[in-house]
């Protein structure tokens, strides 16, 4: 089950209404399940407060992943929050669109749940690539007009 949710921030879901048969997609090309996974759309300084009570970390950023699984080899259960006044902001410096930027965002959030990280630059071009493949992906067999 892919739930959405939003906090103090003025954000309508209803534009991902096929992301969740979407990332049901992507979980299953690298043979996993979905379990359940919350996404929770919020603002800078709310993300930031999550990042700072959960991580320890004071800094702002665009998605915070939560595995909340018990071992891998379960299927996705998360928590993940994006803060949508950050997508907006990487998306005006990319010159993408907010949804093709959300989406990427998105998508990011699962790829950490399947095993991918972008600690090293071949493990960021990775997930990138990965990432506008998944887009890609969207775009061409699930985006709604």
């Amino acid at each position: 089950m892919i739930q959405f949710f939003v906090e103090d921030v003025s954000f309508d879901p209803q534009i991902l209404q096929s992301v969740p048969d979407w990332l049901i997609l992507v979980a299953e090309q690298h043979n996993q399940s979905i379990s359940s996974i919350s996404y929770i759309f919020c603002s800078d300084d709310y993300l930031l407060q999550v990042n700072r009570d959960y991580l320890n970390h004071d800094y702002y950023t665009d998605i915070i992943t939560f595995d909340n699984r018990d071992g891998s080899t379960h299927p996705l259960e998360s928590d993940i929050f994006i803060s949508t006044e950050r997508v907006q902001e990487n998306a005006q410096i990319l010159k993408v669109d907010f949804l093709n930027e959300l989406l990427r965002i998105i998508v990011h959030g699962v790829l950490h749940l399947l095993g991918f990280d972008d600690h090293s630059e071949s493990s960021k071009l990775q997930m990138r690539n990965l990432e506008d493949e998944y887009v890609a992906i969207y775009f061409s067999q699930f985006h709604i007009q």
